[in-house]
């Protein structure tokens, strides 16, 4: 029972008449990627909702585990290095160490070496 005394099927026929489409969505798990961590949510349950033209997923339930992202696994090749070192105007190894720092990013190595 919805809160209002609304029971399930008087919610769908609410939101079919102010034009709100409900799918459910068979998920198996949910991650959500942050910079730093992922949140895995493990048997959930989801549901697609479109409201003007806007999707909107409602999660709930579930086993919720968090992962510290490790950032080793940021792939960081020569020609990077090379481009940023130059559009800085710095060493590859400043570079290098920018780029670790930034995850890969570009845009934000160079960045934070101009200052």
């Amino acid at each position: 029972m919805f809160p209002g005394g609304l029971n399930p099927r008087q919610m769908k026929q609410m939101m079919k008449q102010m034009g709100i489409k409900t799918e459910e969505i068979d998920a198996t798990a949910v991650v959500i990627f942050e910079a730093d961590r992922e949140i895995v949510i493990e048997g959930p349950e989801v549901v697609k909702m479109v409201m003007s033209g806007k999707e909107m997923f409602t999660i709930t339930g579930g086993t919720v585990k968090i992962q510290d992202i490790k950032e080793e696994n940021v792939e960081i090749n020569d020609e990077d290095i090379e481009m940023v070192a130059e559009q800085a105007d710095v060493s590859k190894e400043d570079a290098k160490e920018a780029l670790k720092e930034s995850n890969g990013d570009l845009a934000e190595a160079i960045m934070k070496l101009k200052g």
